[in-house]
């Protein structure tokens, strides 16, 4: 799979789903999406289906994990972590396949 997620991103992953009282059968989708301001934005959601034809399941840290095979080639190699600190709190995407991305982060040209 492309895309592996820290213990730390697992763990706020798992409090999310307990907090918001999801289904067992809840997987985190992570993907890409055409847009943003460099071309391509990150998507980062739940779900509670994946289609095996369609879709890369693998599970990390006790987090089942879902990405699409046409975001796969984008995010092959990225590492997904929890940032929280004084200047911001959220999920990271840490892509080597990004050749540039924008001052917000949430966007990045391949």
């Amino acid at each position: 799979m492309s895309v592996m997620l820290t213990e730390k991103a697992a763990s706020e992953v798992k409090k999310i789903i307990t907090e918001q009282q999801l289904a067992p059968e809840t997987v985190l989708r992570v993907g890409v999406a055409g847009g943003g301001c460099s071309g391509f934005s990150y998507s980062l959601g739940f779900d509670t289906a994946f289609d095996p034809a369609a879709d890369t399941l693998k599970e990390q840290h006790g987090v089942r994990v879902v990405v699409d095979k046409k975001s796969d080639l984008f995010l092959d190699g990225t590492t997904l972590d929890f940032h929280e600190g004084i200047d911001k709190r959220g999920f990271t995407f840490n892509n080597p396949n990004a050749k540039k991305s924008c001052g917000c982060g949430s966007s990045f040209q391949a």
